[in-house]
């Protein structure tokens, strides 16, 4: 596949990273030839410099033969100008990243496919989904949920206190076989689990179970389950006001913001929330807004030192659940070893909404799992592949991917050895990022 990316950013140049690990043919647009320099050192691309917005640099790109091209600059006007501009000139589907949540809405969608733009990403709409998701699911640092919850992926800290501690997986399975660990955070290192392998204190465990088991795989991870009434938020940018938006009226919700006239504008959109005008990094305003009794504390500055910090504190005062934004992807493993329950990143949530584009039609999500190496996929089985020919403990997949779980018509189930994947299923795979190239042969 031929595809054009503009924009050398860090949603760009982690798009190119993932792309070129399936050996996809990537040009990079981007004004900054120092920014081009440094990825194409990296990554197996093209790099161009120039404008998205120019003709003549897109025609340069080769955008009139480019099966997909991304606009994924800072600026929205200049995105959507270009996928407008390589449209015309013979892309055949084009993605544009905006920063105004009107793109979204089913009218305006409409509008803007007339303009030749196939698809729009609001960044901090996903993250503002990632911060909702947190704040409902206690004791898990990362949830995905499959076809409508038919089947759920939960990323656990486990603890020295948690039952599971020391014991295999093949132990594990014998707690409920609708509970299957795919992979494992430990340290830097990512792990995809087998049989054998022994669950250990401080690893992150993503298990794939049916929505009617999350309550047991908090209990044997050593969770404990309560409820978020309470929620402090630090920053009043764009993810703050969607989440509180997204969070409705059933919690108490204090956002405290510096800037005074950003204030006045978010206490203008939100009704369900107090607004205060106050630098977050205080602790006396912390304290005099009760943050001790704050059942979740959320910081958004758009800072990550300042997330980073501001959430270990809360941490400190007794806070249960903490949900910080990291853009700066080298404090991630940093923060993850401090303890804070999530961690959100919109630049690779982002890529992750957008990869999907890359690898056909019979891909329906993908997730980049937060501070770690690996992707999860759900794969439409459309047709007879060599994945529906033998059971999955004969089609001798790679070490590096596991199959988690089949959702059949209405019903999810966890994935075992003796499991026939049919044409008709959807299939969650979960691989190393530097294994994604191995899928395809499954899979086609």
């Amino acid at each position: 596949m031929k595809i054009v990316i503009a924009g050398a950013g860090e949603v760009g140049t982690h798009l190119a990273r993932m792309l070129s690990k399936v050996n996809h043919d990537i040009v990079l647009i981007d004004e900054d030839p120092e920014k081009l320099q440094r990825i194409s050192s990296q990554v197996d691309l093209m790099p161009l410099t120039g404008f998205p917005n120019s003709f003549r640099d897109l025609q340069d790109a080769g955008v009139s033969k480019a099966d997909l091209f991304i606009a994924v600059t800072p600026f929205e006007d200049r995105n959507v100008f270009a996928c407008i501009i390589a449209k015309d000139l013979g892309a055949k589907r084009t993605v544009a990243r905006v920063n105004n949540g009107e793109f979204l809405s089913d009218r305006n969608r409409e509008r803007i496919l007339r303009f030749g733009i196939d698809e729009v990403i609001y960044p901090e709409n996903l993250a503002a989904k990632e911060i909702v998701n947190s704040i409902k699911q206690v004791g898990t640092r990362e949830m995905i949920e499959f076809s409508g919850g038919k089947l759920i992926l939960m990323g656990i800290k486990i603890r020295k206190n948690a039952p599971i501690v020391n014991k295999s997986l093949e132990d594990i399975s014998h707690i409920n076989k609708d509970i299957l660990a795919v992979a494992i955070n430990r340290g830097p290192n990512v792990i995809i689990p087998h049989g054998k392998d022994i669950i250990q204190s401080e690893d992150i465990v993503f298990f794939i179970t049916t929505k009617t088991n999350q309550n047991l795989i908090l209990e044997i991870s050593g969770k404990e389950i309560f409820e978020v009434k309470n929620i402090m938020i630090i920053g009043g940018s764009r993810i703050a006001q969607k989440a509180a938006e997204k969070l409705g009226d059933q919690y108490n919700i204090k956002i405290i913001e510096a800037d005074r006239e950003r204030c006045i504008k978010v206490a203008g959109k939100l009704g369900n929330a107090l607004i205060i005008n106050g630098d977050g990094r205080n602790l006396e305003l912390l304290k005099e807004e009760s943050l001790e009794k704050m059942d979740a504390f959320v910081a958004v500055t758009g800072n990550s030192e300042t997330n980073i910090l501001s959430c270990h504190l809360a941490k400190s005062y007794g806070v249960r659940r903490t949900v910080a934004e990291i853009e700066n992807t080298d404090f991630l493993t940093m923060a993850e070893g401090m303890g804070i329950g999530s961690i959100i990143n919109k630049k690779l949530l982002a890529a992750s909404y957008i990869y999907k584009y890359t690898v056909g039609t019979s891909v329906s999500h993908v997730k980049c799992l937060t501070a770690s190496d690996a992707e999860v996929f759900e794969f439409k089985i459309k047709s007879e592949s060599k994945i529906t020919q033998k059971p999955i403990s004969e089609l001798d997949f790679p070490e590096d991917i596991i199959i988690g779980g089949i959702v059949r018509g209405n019903s999810g189930f966890v994935a075992n050895g003796d499991t026939q994947i049919k044409v008709g299923d959807l299939v969650i795979v979960l691989t190393k990022t530097s294994s994604i190239n191995k899928l395809e042969k499954f899979f086609k």
